[in-house]
């Protein structure tokens, strides 16, 4: 039988049987954690990287989030409020992400960081791809008015990182998750952007706060160059990963353990 004859077979049999996609999903996480789970000297292990509270990088200052949309496709509350206090830790902070999404990120940090560089595909490159206007219009709702907050447009695989100077404080990869773009972006990054000091985060490295999401974290470790010896883990309570150049105090995930830490959340509308 062709190739061609075997794959319309296949998708014969998923049209007729839509259970059977699950199996195909499983099977492909399954072969993206053996991957991942090749790097043993990054300390995996079926839960993941090594865990760090996501207090650990909070001070009394780190309680506020804004702006946050409460709509899909965007980061966790958790997630932007540890960018804010990684970038409040650092004097007049450089912070640079792929991928604006509505400026969220980008206009969270912008309130605690110095300068803000924000890269995302350009229109033209979107319409390509099949998006509609309404969906790139979106892009930088919330950055586009603020004055420091640098909005880019390239894609990140050929976009010149090295034409943008002295290495950055705090860097944000969230572009592209699937294994490829995240090992380009990881490997481009680090040789173009990062500095001595520089953190690394990046986004969806969890499908949900402790739950791996085996094909970034495949591209994170293959995309990671052998000088870059500090420290990788993931951030408990957000869908981050993150590279730290100085040790961080870790444990091992536990999925089913008690929730030490919880948060008050207090919402306030916006108009």
């Amino acid at each position: 039988m062709s190739r061609l004859a075997k794959t319309l077979r296949g998708l014969s049999s998923l049209v007729r049987n839509p259970w059977l996609l699950n199996h195909v999903l499983a099977a492909d996480e399954t072969a993206w954690q053996q991957r991942a789970l090749a790097h043993t000297a990054r300390g995996l292990t079926s839960h993941g990287l090594p865990a760090v509270p996501l207090t650990h990088f909070l001070t009394p200052d780190d309680h506020t989030v804004r702006p946050f949309a409460f709509r899909e496709g965007g980061s966790l509350p958790t997630d932007l409020l540890l960018l804010r206090a990684l970038a409040r830790r650092v004097p007049d902070c450089r912070y640079f992400e792929i991928g604006t999404w509505r400026g969220e990120s980008a206009a969270n940090v912008a309130e605690v960081a110095a300068e803000v560089y924000t890269l995302n595909l350009p229109g033209e490159e979107m319409r390509a791809l099949g998006l509609s206007e309404r969906y790139i219009e979106l892009h930088g709702f919330f950055s586009r008015p603020l004055p420091h907050v640098h909005h880019l447009h390239g894609n990140s695989a050929t976009f010149d990182l090295a034409g943008l100077g002295q290495p950055f404080d705090v860097i944000f990869i969230d572009g592209d998750h699937r294994y490829e773009a995240v090992r380009t972006d990881t490997r481009r990054v680090f040789e173009h952007l990062v500095g001595p000091t520089t953190v690394v985060v990046w986004h969806d490295a969890s499908r949900q706060p402790g739950q791996p999401r085996w094909e970034v974290l495949a591209g994170i470790l293959n995309g990671l160059p052998a000088t870059a010896t500090g420290q990788l883990v993931q951030v408990e309570n957000t869908l981050c990963a993150l590279y730290s150049p100085h040790p961080l105090p870790t444990h091992t995930f536990d999925p089913l353990g008690d929730p030490t830490t919880w948060f008050e959340v207090t919402v306030r509308p916006q108009q």
